[in-house]
């Protein structure tokens, strides 16, 4: 930490170096250790609590701050404190975490363009409301010196306000015009710097209708869309950030004197690496030494962990479960696996930017036809009377009437109130668009482990075991981490089994656990290992002594609402297809189970990629949910996106949606919601085209003054709300 030097008034030599010597010292000092860990399983306030109460609990941690949006933990810790130091104490406090590196993380920016409009829209209203109360007078029929007062209060108070509050409609058009095209802010500064012109123009002139009103009530209508657009927009980082920042920061490098830690930016292909038990690796290579089973689930979707051996190779970001390896690196840095899952992601992302929302497309035909109507109408009064300054006011009115409030709070307004209405049902629309893309869905695809299935086996077959040989495999299971161990300790615990007395427990990696039970060896393991037959569905054998092998069974649960989910969506017409990177068996067995006629197995994230486009191609919109990392080119690429909020955060930030709760029951409300919320739109725009209708050939027959002009553009906007409104309390 750098301390800023303020050097006393005193000349003294001695008090101006003291400070600078405790700054050179501090300096001197080692940098405290900046640390960021992902918690994808974290969902209220009580696991902020935990998390955040176990990690200050260990020496050395100076803070811990929790993230429940971004879940995920920063640390502030001695410089000696490491993430895998700390990472098992958040397990042992009951949540999942993985490290991830905190100098690819973009520092976590606050809302300041958010920050900034809500500023902006406060000050519009302040001044908007005093202007009223001016204009109140001059509509009650104040004459002569008086009017003129109120209006030049009115020019004092609008003019500054204007300059500040409407800066992003100025800035938005030239920016438009420069790039030769029109927007929808372009009528709407036009608008208000025409209003502003002819204002000041008839004050000066003692003039009777002024439009200061008229002009910071636009500002605050279309600042109060902007800001509901905004929020609702809630723009995520990037999803190939995320997916950087959970490469490993730094590895044990072998060398002829020993071994290193290193930075993994500092690793070059060729290079001996030493993965330990519960380590990701750090990048693409070739098991050298050493027997181990990986964890490849969050990357291919497989359920069960994977035998690793000398001569198979690894892809970055598979986690090393049982025993230590020495792999080879053979690709590093952004030619890693997993970078170039990265760099899938962003270009599934930029696809999905070619997307035209409704505003945008209404917006197209909107600006040039109220630029052509205020023209004409200027000329036309211009031609006929000969009085510029008559035709000036009508152009000006015209453009009030016909400027955008109710088309800018159409969208945002419908929006605001069915984000809204889905938040209350655990769903969490993160982009502005979603719920005009969702209401396009034709097509649902689902992951499987994670996503259909809750992710975690579940003993099925405890009955067949006599409670002697379930006390010997609860003693032999607690000596493993092994995912099925955990499962199977969990499930026999739960029944109220004790551990049997066994000495010698060992565990051999990538096998299993072995021990002594009244002098005969007992096994539970793999199938191979323990001298176990052929078994259809995720097994871990038993074998007692010289007894036969006889397998514990497990079966991935079903996540809470899936049967009911998968049936609605059917219901409503829409094709559901599974994709998953599991084995053929349990991808079948799912299927049949839920009656999903369409699957893939073992598919690579890459094919799930391809799958999605190819769908596109064919002109259907699809809907992907999924969770793992394999998920997420596939959700960056569909139409639109959900995520379990139990998924890695590299996939919630490629959703559009984020599913808060554990059911998948919300989805199909979703699509409803959706396709009520385009309808509400749709109704919007033409509430805002009829009133446009009504309005716009009384303002051409010079027929609106300032007043009528600010009610009618006061009423169209309040209507569009209502109409939004509707859609929060429908059923």
């Amino acid at each position: 930490m750098t301390a800023t030097l303020r050097p006393p008034a005193s000349a003294c030599p001695a008090c101006v170096a003291a400070p600078a010597a405790e700054a050179l010292a501090e300096r001197a000092q080692p940098q405290e250790a900046r640390l960021a860990l992902s918690l994808p399983t974290i969902h209220c306030a009580a696991c902020m609590t935990a998390v955040e109460t176990a990690l200050e609990k260990v020496p050395g941690v100076r803070s811990a701050r929790v993230n429940l949006s971004q879940k995920r933990v920063r640390i502030e810790a001695a410089p000696e404190i490491t993430a895998e130091a700390l990472i098992p104490v958040v397990e042992a406090a009951g949540y999942e975490a993985h490290e991830l590196d905190a100098g690819t993380l973009a520092a976590t920016a606050t809302d300041k363009a958010g920050r900034d409009l809500l500023m902006r829209l406060a000050v519009a209203g302040f001044a908007a409301m005093n202007v009223m109360l001016l204009s109140i007078a001059v509509w009650s029929g104040a004459e002569g010196p008086t009017r003129d007062l109120f209006h030049w209060v009115s020019a004092a108070i609008v003019l500054p306000t204007i300059a500040f509050s409407a800066q992003p409609f100025f800035r938005n058009a030239l920016t438009a015009l420069r790039a030769g095209h029109l927007n929808m802010d372009v009528p709407i500064s036009l608008a208000i710097l025409l209003a502003i012109v002819t204002s000041l123009w008839e004050t000066m002139l003692s003039g009777e209708h002024a439009y200061f009103d008229a002009a910071i009530a636009l500002t605050f209508f279309l600042l109060t869309g902007r800001y509901l657009d905004h929020r609702t927009r809630a723009i995520a980082r990037s999803a190939a950030e995320e997916l950087s920042a959970l490469e490993v920061p730094r590895a044990w490098r072998l060398t002829e004197t020993g071994e290193e830690q290193v930075p993994a930016s500092e690793l070059h292909v060729g290079d001996l690496i030493r993965v330990r038990p519960g380590g990701r690796m750090p990048v693409d290579g070739e098991i050298c030494e050493g027997q181990s089973e990986l964890d490849r689930s969050l990357l291919t979707g497989e359920t069960l962990p994977v035998y690793a051996a000398p001569g198979q190779t690894v892809s970055a970001g598979e986690v090393n479960l049982t025993g230590p390896l020495v792999i080879r690196a053979t690709a590093v840095g952004r030619d890693t696996s997993l970078h170039r899952m990265a760099d899938l992601v962003a270009v599934a992302e930029s696809g999905r930017e070619n997307y035209t929302p409704l505003a945008d497309k209404a917006a197209k035909l909107y600006a040039p036809g109220v630029h052509i109507l205020a023209a004409l109408a200027f000329l036309g009064w211009l031609l006929w009377s000969g009085d510029f300054r008559v035709a000036l006011n009508i152009a000006a009115a015209v453009l009030i009437i016909t400027c955008p409030c109710a088309l800018g709070l159409a969208v945002p307004a419908v929006t605001t109130a069915a984000s809204g209405r889905l938040f209350k049902h655990g769903l969490l629309i993160k982009d502005g668009t979603a719920l005009e893309r969702l209401a396009e869905v034709d097509t649902v695809v689902f992951d499987k482990t994670g996503t259909l299935t809750a992710g975690t086996p579940t003993l099925t077959n405890r009955d067949d075991f006599t409670r002697h040989d379930l006390e010997i495999a609860l003693a032999l299971a607690e000596g493993s981490s092994h995912p099925l161990s955990v499962s199977l300790t969990a499930a026999l615990r739960a029944a109220g089994i004790t551990p049997a007395e066994v000495t010698g427990v060992t565990e051999v990696p990538g096998h299993g656990t072995e021990a002594l039970w009244r002098g005969q060896q007992v096994r539970l393991g793999r199938a191979a290992w323990v001298g176990g037959g052929q078994s259809a569905t995720t097994s871990a054998w038993l074998r007692v002594g010289e007894g036969p092998a006889q397998p514990f069974r497990f079966e991935d649960s079903l996540r809470d609402g899936a049967e009911e989910t998968v049936e609605a969506l059917i219901e409503m017409g829409k094709k559901v297809i599974l994709i998953s990177g599991d084995s053929l068996g349990a991808v079948e067995a799912l299927a049949s189970r839920l009656q999903i006629p369409q699957w893939v197995a073992e598919a690579l994230p890459q094919d799930k990629a391809a799958q999605i486009k190819s769908l596109s191609d064919e002109g259907r919109h699809v809907l992907m949910v999924g969770d793992g990392l394999n998920d997420t080119a596939a959700l960056a690429g569909a139409h639109v996106s959900i995520s379990p909020a139990s998924a890695l955060d590299a996939a919630r930030t490629a959703s559009d949606i984020v599913l808060l709760g554990r059911s998948l029951a919300p989805i199909p409300d979703a699509l409803a919601v959706a396709g009520k919320a385009t309808k509400r739109i749709r109704q919007n725009f033409a509430i805002a085209t009829w009133y446009n209708v009504i309005a716009v050939p009384l303002a051409v027959a010079g027929l609106c003054s300032p007043l009528i002009a600010a009610l009618a553009m006061s009423a169209s906007s309040i209507t569009v709300s209502l109409n939004a409104l509707r859609l929060k309390g429908s059923r």
